[in-house]
């Protein structure tokens, strides 16, 4: 898959089959849209091309933080999985989001990109407003030439997925199993091993402590997650006990991610992580002391091992 970021990377073809949108999280319904985009290009002898923009939208034209259940490398990583052909990315900046909806379909969809045919929602909105929809773009293609091809939303048993919701999921239940069954994946994040207290090293339960690499990138709801770790070598998966929160017990400030990774010895500041999170054992909580919390961690360490012995 090519991948070009900002216009002055495209390259014109006019065999573009095309749709645009954020495509956060690449969920299900995002993947029965863009495997129904590379089939079409696939019949037709054309290129399969999925537009998107950095940052948000919604950044840029509310001045609101978005969390993101991908980042655009991510993003891209998926798309590729798919078998996309390209993967144009636009910088979504405040003279941007001015552009209108004909003026983006004309000079960037037409003029820069090459369009002959548009992949759309149904209830797809885009340009200054998101004056553009559907029946703009089937009277510019009747003009310009290309045509128009609108998908109704797309259901996963009986249910419209949305980014919105898995966002929800993550971030208000932290339900991770939910997440995966509408992502079509486990959700995951990736990280370095920054130094930490080096305090579970001394009740035996020896922790990464993970600096997320994106700022924005969603972190599910504080709890104890059991959760499968791939080391940068990319080969190496094992199965982890993850905790996101304060460290009640102890110091109780800030947000940490710390993973006690299983039967693993050795090792790994200063790399990265990648962690995909399988389910949610329980809430974080203060103990009484600290023999009732490693009591408690032998527990999630038990059904940890149960969780992911299916899939590691």
């Amino acid at each position: 898959m090519k991948r070009e970021y900002g216009l002055d990377q495209v390259v014109h073809d006019d065999r573009s089959l095309v749709t645009v949108g954020t495509f956060d999280g690449v969920h299900l319904g995002h993947q029965a849209i863009l495997r129904y985009l590379v089939r079409r290009a696939r019949a037709n002898g054309g290129s399969s091309v999925v537009v998107t923009f950095d940052p948000h939208p919604r950044e840029v034209v509310r001045g609101e933080p978005v969390p993101l259940l991908t980042t655009i490398e991510e993003r891209a990583e998926l798309l590729e999985a798919l078998g996309l052909d390209r993967f144009i990315v636009i910088p979504f900046t405040p003279a941007f989001a001015r552009l209108s909806a004909e003026d983006f379909v004309e000079r960037i969809l037409v003029g820069r990109i090459g369009l002959k045919e548009i992949v759309i929602g149904y209830d797809h909105g885009f340009g200054r407003g998101r004056g553009g929809d559907a029946a703009l773009l089937e009277a510019l293609g009747e003009k310009l030439g290309f045509a128009v091809d609108v998908i109704p939303p797309q259901v996963v048993e009986e249910h419209v997925v949305s980014s919105t919701e898995i966002r929800a999921l993550l971030i208000d239940e932290g339900d991770v199993r939910e997440a995966a069954r509408l992502l079509g994946r486990p959700y995951a994040l990736g990280g370095t091993v920054v130094e930490g207290a080096r305090r579970g090293r001394s009740i035996g339960f020896p922790t990464a402590n993970l600096e997320v690499e994106h700022p924005r990138k969603v972190i599910p709801k504080a709890g104890v997650y059991a959760v499968l770790a791939t080391l940068d070598d990319g080969v190496t998966t094992l199965g982890g006990m993850m905790n996101i929160g304060r460290r009640p017990t102890f110091e109780n400030t800030g947000l940490h991610l710390e993973v006690h990774l299983l039967d693993f010895e050795g090792d790994l500041y200063g790399r990265r992580l990648r962690i995909e999170f399988v389910e949610r054992l329980r809430d974080e909580r203060k103990f009484d002391s600290v023999d009732a919390l490693v009591e408690q961690l032998s527990r999630d360490r038990e059904r940890c091992m149960a969780a992911v012995k299916t899939l590691h």
